[in-house]
């Protein structure tokens, strides 16, 4: 079932990215809403805590809510997004642990915050200045605490913060990459999918000493039952 998830996962992201190459639209309407519910339930039968299940779900429902055009939309669906980084901060804080690059890297996060907020203010939408800002911080923390899961879920969060970016600066009407649409879908994908990897690589990092801990106490048991059967 795990195998048939992932690869169902990964002929929706390429039905999507080929779509939007293609610029048909039917094909990013049908495939791209598919991409993080095959993700959901991949995470769901390996076991993720639910906290992980959550924030992909409000991930889920801000890439619906982003397929439509207008800005009462955007807002809702960029509120979606910012319960699942909330989600996504409570799980890391549980299950990650600091690592020696931290502090280098969240002075690295932000600057990049500080400098590109400053660059791109004055050319984004006047109502969507706060909110765009409180929810790039909100992305930025996300990352750097994604770090802490270890490096897979690290360039999950990279990549997120650069997916949304890159929104941003069309929201700032900046000059765009050939094809944008395509390359926020692939950074986004790559970044959930990093992320779901990365926790479920921890989980399993976290549960194997207690397993050899439960098989050597078993050991244990078996060789003092067998002590205690030889004497007479």
């Amino acid at each position: 079932m795990k195998r048939v998830l992932l690869w169902a996962f990964g002929a929706a992201l390429a039905g999507d990215l080929l779509s939007l190459l293609a610029d048909w639209d039917p094909g990013h309407m049908v495939c791209k809403p598919l991409l993080v519910p095959l993700l959901m339930a991949y995470a769901y039968v390996c076991g993720a805590p639910r906290l992980l299940l959550t924030a992909l779900f409000f991930g889920w429902t801000g890439d619906v809510l982003l397929m439509f055009d207008a800005d009462p939309a955007f807002l809702a669906g960029m509120g979606g997004f910012a319960v699942g980084h909330v989600c996504y901060l409570v799980l890391f804080a549980r299950q990650g642990t600091s690592r020696p690059y931290t502090a280098l890297l969240a002075a690295a996060y932000g600057l990049v915050l500080a400098v590109t907020l400053a660059l791109m203010w004055g050319d984004l939408p006047g109502d969507l200045q706060v909110p765009v800002a409180a929810y790039s911080l909100l992305l930025t923390a996300m990352a750097l605490r994604a770090a802490r899961i270890g490096l897979v879920a690290g360039v999950g969060g990279a990549l997120f913060l650069l997916s949304d970016t890159l929104i941003a600066t069309g929201l700032a009407e900046w000059p765009q990459l050939p094809r944008p649409d395509f390359w926020i879908m692939l950074t986004y994908a790559a970044a959930q999918a990093l992320l779901v990897k990365g926790v479920l690589d921890g989980l399993g990092a976290q549960n194997a000493p207690a397993t050899a801990y439960g098989e050597s106490r078993a050991g244990v048991g078996d060789s003092e039952a067998g002590r205690a059967r030889s004497t007479p």
